[in-house]
């Protein structure tokens, strides 16, 4: 079973698209972060994320497509 539940999951994002991204790129800074200090996984790193994401601690940004273009190509 999963911990945290979908339903706890899903009011924090727009989509399960936006959560399933979110818990990628967390899990691995979680798991890069254990590496350097060499220490072993108290709980694995996706879950971690997703307990992360149910507190709310870890949050997204939805960027318009207008906004990721560099100066040069807003110009043209």
């Amino acid at each position: 079973m999963i911990k945290p539940a979908l339903e706890d999951l899903m009011p924090k994002v727009d989509s399960r698209y936006t959560l399933v991204v979110m818990t990628a790129r967390r899990a691995r800074q979680v798991m890069n972060a254990y590496q350097k200090r060499g220490d072993s996984f108290a709980e694995k790193p996706v879950t971690r994320a997703m307990k992360e994401i149910a507190a709310g601690q870890v949050g997204y940004v939805r960027v318009s497509p207008d906004e990721t273009a560099t100066p040069d190509e807003a110009e043209s």
